[in-house]
């Protein structure tokens, strides 16, 4: 079991759940500007956590990975329901691109303000300068992590949307076919010697950001 204080326990958890919820929520938001009420209606724009749980991201993987001993949890929130259709019909695909980064964006911004307030908090023993190291953290991993343009990535929806724009409709209808295998590239990724090349960026630019 790892060797985490209950304080920085709750921080962890405190600072995922604010990145990846918060994420969530603004693509809901985004594309509520741009006419789709979807993630509205089905109360999803709501900072509530309950709403956003999602079983295995939210509950199962971060228990695993906390009784394994594991050095950092890691998970997902359930994911805003979405009508881009409404959005590119109502803001084309430029449209459809601002809602596929804005969770990306929120998490850039996030860890960026996180940062500055830090030096403030780096007390031993803060409750709120580990929960703004982990926010930093977190964040960043989520804002990189999102950015790959890997089906059913953030980052591939925009790339894809972007396709379009350009009439590029090869490279948006091959991305649309590889989201069928994208969760088990995402896993050859993440669960072998891969990841330390996958994740190099995020350590990069968290080594920059809290130093």
């Amino acid at each position: 079991m790892t060797d985490m204080s209950y304080m920085e326990i709750i921080a962890a958890i405190l600072a995922l759940m604010i990145a990846i919820i918060g994420h969530e929520i603004m693509h809901g938001l985004v594309a509520y500007k741009y006419g789709d009420t979807t993630a509205k209606n089905a109360g999803r724009l709501s900072i509530n956590p309950i709403v956003h749980i999602d079983p295995v991201g939210t509950i199962i993987l971060p228990a695993i990975l906390y009784f394994s001993g594991a050095p950092f949890m890691f998970g997902w929130a359930k994911p805003v329901p979405i009508d881009i259709r409404t959005v590119v019909r109502n803001g084309g695909y430029s449209g459809a691109i601002a809602v596929s980064l804005a969770g990306i964006t929120y998490n850039f911004f996030l860890a960026i303000l996180a940062s500055f307030i830090f030096p403030y908090f780096n007390i031993a023993g803060s409750f709120i300068g580990y929960l703004l190291y982990m926010l930093v953290v977190y964040n960043v991993v989520l804002g990189i992590f999102n950015l790959y343009p890997i089906p059913p990535l953030d980052g591939a929806h925009a790339l894809e949307y972007f396709a379009r724009i350009i009439k590029a409709d090869y490279i948006a209808n091959f991305l649309n076919r590889m989201e069928r295998y994208g969760m088990i590239i995402l896993i050859i990724f993440i669960a072998t010697p891969l990841a330390n090349w996958f994740f190099y960026p995020a350590i990069y630019i968290i080594d920059i950001l809290l130093k």
